[in-house]
């Protein structure tokens, strides 16, 4: 089973609506909430571990999960209002984001509540996924490095979690970053405890500034990570493997565009969720299966999570693909 931990936002969609102009258009996501969307809706199973409000957004968001097959055995319901992320999105322009975070419920996650969630936990964890705002926010972010970076100290707390995947997604937001260096020695330590690193272009423009994307994927191999994954936007992934010998093996996925762009909101989670999802469901989720992926199987992973993604970029909002359509689209393209 995957486990995403992490923030579940509200997504506020500046948009217009006939007579009434422009106007806020709420939707669940947060990058760990829509990687396990989008593994659940592949037939991946997949829990996701966090606090959610009380509140009618607290309620919108576990339905949510539970309609697209995530598990929620292992969640807290709290008091605190989540996490508003004001999202203004224009053609051929990144997103752009605000977030209203403080006291907010994902925030607060604590050590003690982490142990408590893994408790409920009913199979074996395979792989767990972390990262972006998540990272910048406290107590949570210190909770979840204290976690990736002990993990053997957390067994005690269930049966199920033994030497699991470690997938890192950094999904840099620079304006919540109030000391760079800082944020740059966090990233170091838990790129370097991850098995699975997935960068966009753009996080490496901030992490390694000025370093083309196959020599920032050597850097963060070199930091530890057995797998480093660089989307590229429309130019597709590249993908770094280091092997227990360390030798290196490069795989890659070209750019494609399955139909009109909407926005690009939620692509590099749905890519990660659609490319862990593979992993799983194949029966390859363990730190052996990856150090001895074949070329091939490399390659037909990144293909796959770069369709799942360009798909959602038919889509306005993180609204992953299911596997239904991924099949169709994969039988009209290949």
């Amino acid at each position: 089973m995957i486990l995403c931990i992490g923030e579940a936002v509200i997504d506020m969609f500046l948009k217009k609506a006939p007579s009434l102009g422009e106007v806020f258009y709420p939707l669940p996501g947060g990058c760990s909430y829509n990687t396990s969307i989008a593994a659940g809706r592949l037939g991946a199973p997949v829990a996701f571990l966090g606090r959610l409000s009380k509140n009618f957004f607290g309620e919108i968001q576990i339905k949510r999960l539970r309609d697209n097959n995530v598990k929620t055995n292992m969640l807290i319901r709290c008091e605190q209002n989540p996490i508003l992320a004001i999202i203004k999105t224009e053609e051929g322009a990144e997103p752009q984001y605000a977030f209203y975070d403080e006291g907010t419920s994902d925030r607060l996650l604590s050590d003690g509540e982490l142990r408590s969630c893994l408790q409920s936990a009913e199979e074996k964890i395979t792989c767990v996924v972390f990262g972006s705002v998540s990272m910048n926010m406290e107590p949570i972010a210190s909770t979840i490095e204290s976690f990736i970076l002990n993990i053997s100290d957390y067994r005690t707390q269930t049966k199920y979690l033994d030497k699991p995947v470690i997938a890192f997604d950094p999904n840099i937001r620079p304006f919540m970053i109030k000391d760079r260096d800082a944020y740059l020695k966090r990233f170091e330590k838990l790129a370097g405890a991850s098995d699975i690193a997935k960068i966009s272009s753009e996080d490496f423009e901030y992490i390694f500034p000025g370093v083309e994307p196959e020599k920032a994927l050597e850097k963060t191999l070199a930091l530890g990570a057995r797998l480093a994954i660089a989307t590229l936007g429309p130019n597709g992934a590249l993908a770094l493997l280091k092997r227990d010998g360390q030798s290196v093996t490069k795989a890659s996925a070209a750019g494609i565009q399955i139909g009109a762009l909407a926005d690009t909101v939620g692509a590099g989670d749905t890519f990660l969720g659609a490319f862990l999802a593979w992993l799983e469901l194949r029966g390859k989720m363990s730190h052996n299966a990856i150090v001895n992926l074949s070329e091939e199987d490399l390659n037909a992973a990144l293909v796959f999570a770069n369709k799942a993604a360009a798909i959602v970029c038919t889509r306005y909002g993180a609204q992953p693909p299911a596997m239904e359509e991924m099949l169709a689209d994969l039988d009209r393209d290949d």
